[in-house]
């Protein structure tokens, strides 16, 4: 019998069927999430619409935790590259924040799983926390880029101890705090907007983004 010759990299069938499995598996994941919300997830839902045994998906994820942190895993993933690819390109903290709301804007359900009302019952683990600070490096970059604020303000004392969510990154305070708070606003609009609730009153609800995002850029102090 010839050898099987498997080249360094390369994927077994096995393997492939079961990176597809996987994929198909997440894909029902999504539906669930877009009709339930995330804390309606159910690996045993999912294997009766694909056809299966409960315990066979057991095979894929070991259980609800571990297709949520993937799921999540590839979300932060996806907007981590985004932004990084934006920043390579020259980007500024104006073109990153567009990148964001796009991003957003494409997927709202994937944006809630990572920045709306989180899973009862679920942790992810610490490599998920890593994910989200490459996003917060490259804000944190271009936020340092503007000319500086003036005065630091006593919160901004504040995070020259309690900067750990920094990621290690060098800005210095006044610039940590610039950086939260472009943060919260930005997503405060992109929530609101996503869920609905500037539906019916009769504005643009991009024009209002572009004008927090124009008054965060200007800001001093």
């Amino acid at each position: 019998m010839a050898e099987k010759i498997t080249k360094a990299g390369a994927t077994t069938p096995r393997e492939r069927y079961r990176a597809q499995v996987r994929t198909e598996i997440k894909e029902h994941a999504w539906k669930q999430i877009a009709e339930a919300g995330a804390s309606a997830l159910s690996l045993n839902a999912i294997a009766k619409q694909m056809g299966v045994s409960g315990p066979a998906l057991y095979r894929y994820f070991a259980g609800r935790d571990e297709l949520i942190t993937e799921l999540i895993r590839d979300a932060y993933r996806s907007l981590a590259d985004a932004v990084r690819a934006a920043a390579a390109d020259g980007a500024d903290l104006a073109g990153l924040a567009h990148v964001l709301r796009d991003w957003a804007l494409a997927d709202p359900h994937r944006y809630f799983l990572i920045y709306g009302t989180p899973v009862p019952g679920y942790h992810a683990p610490e490599e998920i926390t890593g994910i989200s600070q490459e996003i917060m490096a490259d804000l944190l970059t271009a936020c340092a880029a503007l000319e500086p604020d003036a005065p630091a303000t006593p919160f901004a004392a504040h995070l020259e101890d309690h900067r750990d969510w920094a990621g290690g990154h060098p800005a210095p305070p006044a610039t940590l705090h610039r950086a939260l708070t472009f943060w919260t606003r930005l997503h405060g609009v992109l929530s609101l907007e996503l869920a609905g609730h500037f539906t019916g009153m009769a504005f643009d609800p991009s024009l209002f983004f572009r004008a927090e995002l124009d008054d965060l850029v200007a800001r001093r102090g």
